[in-house]
């Protein structure tokens, strides 16, 4: 990997560039293997909730634009498919929307980064799911904008470390189809050197466009008929299956317990019928998002865009007033201090991709 040159930090004497000489690069990957943590070393920037896209996508967060040599770059970290609180397709289709708007925008991304642990014993379902639906995110031509990162070694002995790095590289359930079409697959010891190392690598690409951009944009494909959406359909039909055969069995237990007049095992049935009826209900409409026509869905990811857009400049010009106001009752050395905060935020973008 070439070594780093120069990295510096937006300052206030130095305004960013406009978007379109701004790179873009997606951090990607499960929850938990460290990508705000390496966003924030990369960056040089302490990444905040609700500063850049943020505001705009409510789940895919950017830094603000920072230097690597001489070129500009924004970071977004993205939401990885083991949430528990949002299902694949609410995961799916943030990610769409801010890769549609970003595409939409002429803004090609120039790397994609995948953290994965090392610390991990296997590469098991959850992560290899997150894993292929970030294959199909990406699809085989923006492989080689990809690098992926392994995380956390300084938790496991080396020789452990070198061994599941190996596995990694080598079996085809991990990652070597992505390696094989061009990836790199490179560590990260968490330090700030590293990780901006890594940015400098990314940074000497030609930006790309995803399969999910070109599919959404170009070919007006609805989000299930895109390669994620498929493969994201593929699980829920596993679900529907599964909950239909404990639907099965809740009814036979159901007439055991009418049929034994236990009004206890009775109450149970009930209340794990309904809590499964509500699983069902969310599979259903996860199904229903999938298939929405593509112009409804593009409609809708545009207005979200824009309400979210016009919050986040609400929400600015509130900081601003409310800075401006302690300001008046400050000293000399604190009201320098409020006078570059504002200054700061009136020149920080709302929305990098627009």
């Amino acid at each position: 990997m070439p070594a780093l040159d120069k990295f510096t930090t937006l300052s206030i004497a130095e305004s960013p560039p406009p978007p379109s000489e701004c790179h873009a690069i997606a951090i990607m990957g499960a929850t938990g293997t460290g990508k705000t943590s390496f966003v924030n070393k990369a960056s040089g920037f302490r990444f905040l909730v609700g500063d850049g896209l943020e505001s705009c996508t409510s789940q895919v967060d950017a830094t603000p634009p920072s230097k690597v040599g001489d070129q500009w770059v924004t970071l977004f970290d993205t939401p990885g498919f083991d949430d528990d609180s949002k299902s694949d397709t609410d995961i799916l289709k943030m990610i769409a929307l801010f890769l549609a708007q970003a595409y939409e925008s002429g803004k090609k991304l120039t790397g994609i980064i995948y953290i994965h642990r090392i610390s991990d014993n296997r590469m098991g379902g959850i992560a290899r799911r997150n894993f292929n639906m970030f294959r199909e995110l990406c699809g085989e031509d923006a492989f080689k904008n990809v690098v992926v990162i392994t995380t956390m070694w300084d938790t496991i002995a080396s020789e452990v470390g070198d061994k599941r790095e190996t596995q990694l590289k080598t079996d085809q359930k991990c990652f070597k189809p992505v390696l094989d079409k061009g990836a790199q697959l490179v560590r990260h010891d968490n330090t700030v050197a590293s990780a901006q190392a890594i940015l400098h690598c990314v940074l000497e690409n030609t930006p790309s466009v995803l399969r999910i951009q070109s599919e959404i944009v170009d070919e007006g494909k609805t989000l299930g008929q895109t390669a994620a959406g498929v493969e994201i359909n593929r699980e829920l039909a596993k679900q529907a299956k599964m909950h239909k055969a404990e639907m099965d069995e809740l009814r036979e237990r159901m007439e055991d317990a009418i049929r034994e007049r236990n009004d206890e095992a009775r109450q149970e049935v009930e209340d794990a019928t309904r809590e499964l009826h509500e699983k069902m209900q969310r599979v259903k409409n996860d199904a229903q998002t999938l298939t929405a026509a593509h112009q409804e869905q593009m409609e809708q990811m545009r207005k979200q865009m824009r309400e979210a857009a016009e919050r986040a400049e609400n929400e600015l010009r509130i900081k601003i007033q409310e800075l401006e106001t302690s300001m008046s009752n400050a000293r000399n050395v604190e009201r320098a201090n409020l006078e570059r905060q504002i200054d700061e935020l009136r020149r920080r973008p709302t929305c990098t991709i627009q």
